[in-house]
């Protein structure tokens, strides 16, 4: 067993202890059922079933059993406890796991999970969703959906404040910054809401540079990181700006922006819909492309969040699997077209841009379209190395967010994150 092994087994011993493995425990797929665990029936589990149904179409002897009724931190419960325990028993075939954890997995249960890229072409989906499932030359994932960043903004506010979508097109964080001083001055609304035991903007913006929070080889990136630290300056100075509504979880954050007390929203594509829900408000929205980073070789183009399907060796049916990714997943136009037109899921197939929905206009972001810009920023986003620590930095950056917005000392702030970090990662 690996040292980092061992280190998620004491981790999880007192936190697994109450958590019920019925699941885990239930019979294997039979024969050409080829099962799935997934969390959000509404977005990955009913995308997955009708991949499974477009397949089983053509394939009546493969059929698919889709488990989505389990939370995304039950399902890493039941398999980081099935892996490190040795046993296969109940385990699924498929497996959606988010990108920034991949390689933890891959690295701390190697043989694990399948390879991938020797039997499909990896070179269809958007390099930086590869990259987050590649280890020593192997790809291990199929790209789903993709967390490509836009910003979006009310079109109404910034108009009223002077300001057109050209100015929006392609600017950096700083400009930003200067933005929305006039958006307060003339409108009375501040710029964004942040939450600060959310880093996501800020690792957005380090994403937009080619950086991350590790070096290629796993090590801590964080005193010398160039873009971590201009991504932090630029953070503090929304605050000493005094354009942020500050707000805490996942309801004061979206209520911020649905009820219109913001002005802008950094976030990745899968916030669509919960802005749309809001139908009052059509013609008022708009997307910009993310802001960058004023760092040479920073692009306006980044991510946040997404996941990737992976194989388990164990499966029973690797090769009705593999055969189901490449025919669906890896060449399905069409049903990229679907998925997008029926829950806004925006996948890494490069070539699906060139689809109809993606071409078509919204009104609700005031005839643009969208979805297309959005693809065009997909094949844009740097690929980086999420190593296997990234939550544990995250936590150490967290920390340091309350000192470094009023004002505190940048590089000390580093060194206390990267020192904390370490500790966490021994």
């Amino acid at each position: 067993m690996t040292d980092m092994s061992m280190r998620w087994k004491r981790t999880l011993c007192v936190a697994l202890a109450g958590i019920s493995i019925v699941t885990v425990a239930a019979a294997s797929a039979s024969a050409g059922e080829i099962s799935v665990w997934v969390w959000d029936k509404a977005f990955n589990g009913d995308t997955m079933r009708e991949a499974g149904e477009i397949y089983t179409k053509a394939h009546p002897e493969t059929t698919f059993n889709v488990d989505d009724t389990a939370s995304q931190d039950d399902i890493r419960a039941k398999l980081q406890t099935q892996l490190l325990a040795g046993s296969t028993d109940g385990l699924p075939d498929i497996v959606l796991i988010q990108d920034d954890i991949a390689q933890k997995y891959l690295q701390s249960f190697p043989g694990a999970f399948e390879p991938l890229s020797d039997s499909i072409d990896m070179s269809v989906f958007a390099p930086y969703k590869v990259a987050a499932a590649t280890l020593d030359g192997k790809s291990y994932s199929v790209p789903f959906d993709s967390g490509v960043t836009g910003l979006f903004y009310r079109s109404d506010y910034l108009e009223e404040a002077g300001f057109k979508a050209a100015d929006l097109e392609n600017i950096t964080w700083d400009q930003l910054v200067e933005i929305g001083k006039t958006v307060k001055e003339k409108t009375g609304k501040q710029l964004l809401d942040l939450d600060m035991n959310d880093t996501g903007v800020i690792r957005m913006m380090m994403q937009s540079a080619g950086e991350w929070y590790f070096n290629e080889d796993g090590s801590l990136h964080i005193t010398d990181n160039a873009a971590l630290k201009k991504s932090l300056e630029t953070y503090a100075k929304f605050y000493q700006a005094d354009l942020v509504k500050p707000v805490s979880g996942w309801a004061e954050y979206t209520g911020a922006f649905t009820g219109g007390e913001v002005a802008v929203v950094p976030v990745g594509v899968w916030i669509t819909a919960t802005i749309k829900a809001n139908a009052d408000q059509s013609g008022k929205w708009a997307v910009a492309p993310i802001p960058r980073l004023d760092l040479e070789g920073s692009v306006n183009a980044s991510n946040q969040g997404g996941s990737s399907w992976f194989l388990l060796s164990s499966s029973d049916n690797k090769e009705e699997a593999i055969d189901f990714f490449k025919t669906v997943w890896a060449g399905d136009q069409d049903f990229y077209q679907d998925i997008l037109i029926k829950r806004g899921a925006v996948g890494s197939l490069l070539s699906a841009r060139e689809g109809e929905a993606y071409k078509a206009s919204d009104d609700f972001f005031g005839g643009a379209p969208v979805w297309q810009n959005f693809s065009t920023w997909l094949g844009q986003i740097p690929s980086v190395s999420y190593g296997t620590f990234t939550a544990e930095v995250d936590s150490a950056v967290a920390a340091q967010l309350p000192t470094i917005i009023q004002g505190g000392d940048i590089d000390a702030a580093l060194q206390a994150i990267n020192d904390q970090a370490q500790q966490q990662m021994q």
